[in-house]
């Protein structure tokens, strides 16, 4: 009797385990099949080409939007966030200064030497270098479509292309100001209007 419940019992798990690893299959073979399409397709000509160049590399790609629209339809590729232990400080302050002026696109705001700087709004990081006017700049694409520019900032413990949320330290003021720009589909926004 009880070798026939732990053989049901071993089936059972063995079709999970089964499932788990056709439904990962599938995701990885849809993503190739995606991937090669493209492939064929900006190689089919040199307009399309110059097409993707021009919207990948020198346009803003808004990879939140097509990281949630293949995620509703084909799932997640990575475990939930939940599962994933995340060992990055927990910050859960608002951003503190002295005075605020506008500075060319956007604001630059008076801190304190090595102030820590939070994330305002959870997102990918689709820039890290340096930018004319600005210095060191790391730019945030929101999930909100905002993109935010943080610019006299050290980056702390992130890379290009990591997700971020927002509260969360992204690293600490250069000097005595740090700047903000908010840009919405090549709309600048203002301080205030963003923050509220």
């Amino acid at each position: 009797m009880n070798n026939i419940y732990t053989s049901k019992f071993k089936n059972a798990k063995s079709k999970k385990s089964s499932n788990s690893v056709s439904k990962i299959f599938s995701k990885v073979l849809i993503s190739v099949i995606f991937f090669l399409v493209s492939m064929i397709y900006i190689n089919f000509n040199s307009t399309n080409k110059e097409l993707f160049k021009k919207y990948f590399f020198e346009e803003n790609f808004n990879f939140n939007y097509f990281t949630n629209l293949y995620n509703k339809y084909f799932g997640e590729i990575l475990p939930p966030s939940e599962d994933i232990k995340d060992d990055k400080m927990v910050f859960n302050e608002t951003m503190t200064y002295k005075n605020i002026e506008k500075y060319q696109d956007g604001y630059s705001l008076e801190v304190e030497q090595n102030e820590l700087i939070p994330i305002l709004q959870s997102g990918l990081i689709v820039f890290v270098g340096e930018k004319e006017n600005y210095g060191n700049t790391i730019i945030i694409q929101g999930i909100d479509g905002v993109d935010i520019w943080y610019s006299n900032v050290n980056l702390e413990g992130y890379k290009l292309y990591d997700y971020v949320e927002k509260g969360k330290v992204l690293g600490s003021s250069t000097d005595s100001h740090i700047n903000l720009v908010f840009n919405k589909n090549g709309t600048y926004l203002g301080y205030e209007e963003y923050i509220n």
